[in-house]
């Protein structure tokens, strides 16, 4: 629970403890407004092109110096796949077209982190680095990625990517890394 949350967003009257639902909520005293919680949505693109997936390095924290696959968080009024085209086109230049959910990642934690990774299909361009989130950008073989320092969810998305075949959406329960506390799906 938000205990820190004093004033309502929508009408900025004083909030108070009450529960709802069986559960201790930030509520108004003065309109219907309940603080259900933080939450935050993640997107990532699996770009192929040739047998290869378009990969950055990161320029920033969290992750600097760690290969990973294009991605960012949602704005507030954009479509996630809007989200997931413009990040790719951001770092790295690349015009790719959503075809499809091809995992999620459920992290709960002080901001509950969800995070939907779209197989996209390459469109157009060729990789050229932001400069400023990314350093780097490419398309990577496993091969080449074996010599090269991807973070640990990007190898289970490249795996997902590249070995993901399934009926639909399921509870990945044994994933190629062990990621302690993730809720990992695959489509």
């Amino acid at each position: 629970m938000s205990a820190d949350i004093r004033y309502c967003s929508s009408c900025g009257a004083a909030m108070e403890t009450r529960d709802v639902d069986g559960t201790p909520r930030r509520a108004c005293t003065a309109c219907s407004f309940v603080h259900w919680g933080s939450y935050s949505i993640g997107v990532g693109a699996l770009v192929q092109r040739e047998g290869k997936l378009l990969l950055v390095r990161r320029a920033q924290e969290p992750g600097k110096g760690y290969w990973t696959n294009p991605g960012g968080y949602a704005e507030q009024l954009e479509q996630i796949q809007e989200t997931v085209r413009r990040e790719v086109l951001e770092e790295t230049g690349i015009d790719a077209v959503v075809t499809g959910v091809a995992a999620l990642r459920d992290q709960p934690r002080a901001v509950h982190n969800l995070y939907v990774a779209f197989a996209m299909t390459y469109a157009g361009g060729e990789p050229v680095p932001d400069g400023v989130e990314v350093d780097a950008a490419g398309f990577y073989s496993l091969e080449e990625m074996a010599s090269m320092n991807v973070a640990p969810f990007t190898r289970w998305l490249v795996d997902v990517a590249l070995n993901g075949v399934s009926a639909g959406l399921s509870v990945d329960e044994h994933p190629i890394v062990p990621l302690d506390g993730y809720g990992l799906f695959r489509c």
